[in-house]
């Protein structure tokens, strides 16, 4: 990553505080755009980090809030690379089994997770707030789903905020 380009920060809003994610649309064009996109909308205002798992991940971006949700838009193709890895504050695509299933839903990473690399698109790096990301509500259970989850306030390009 060379220098920042403000078009390629977000800014996503907790109750806790602001946190800044640089999209890498080096290495994941299409997935930085589809982020860039949807929060210029509001899609991720008031949507919930629904999957919440210690030592892991914190899994937001699905308006319905279970899991299984998205955007309108169509599914993106898998943008894989070994150029980079998931290391603690990551921002990986969700997606189901099929790679190139990755539309609105994203993770955060508490931990690195060598076993993500390669199979699972990194679309960003939180640059500043991971101590509020670390503060997110966790969930039960192995599969992280959290009762009365913390949400996102807003979340919007640092570019449109200016």
């Amino acid at each position: 990553m060379s220098e920042i380009d403000k078009s390629d920060l977000l800014n996503l809003d907790l109750a806790s505080g602001r946190v800044v994610i640089q999209l890498r649309a080096d290495i994941a064009p299409l997935a930085a755009e589809r982020l860039r996109t949807l929060s210029a909308e509001g899609f991720y205002d008031n949507v919930a980090f629904h999957r919440v798992i210690s030592g892991f991940m914190a899994q937001g971006g699905d308006p319905t809030g279970t899991g299984s949700g998205g955007s309108k838009l169509p599914d993106l193709k898998a943008e894989f690379t070994r150029a980079a890895k998931f290391e603690r504050g990551t921002v990986g695509m969700a997606r189901t089994q099929d790679p190139n299933s990755a539309n609105s839903q994203f993770f955060i990473m508490f931990e690195p997770s060598p076993h993500l690399d390669g199979q699972y698109t990194i679309v960003g790096q939180v640059t500043e707030g991971m101590d509020l990301v670390d503060k997110i509500k966790r969930g039960s259970g192995g599969g992280g789903v959290v009762t009365d989850p913390d949400r996102i306030v807003k979340m919007r390009p640092a570019s449109a905020e200016a």
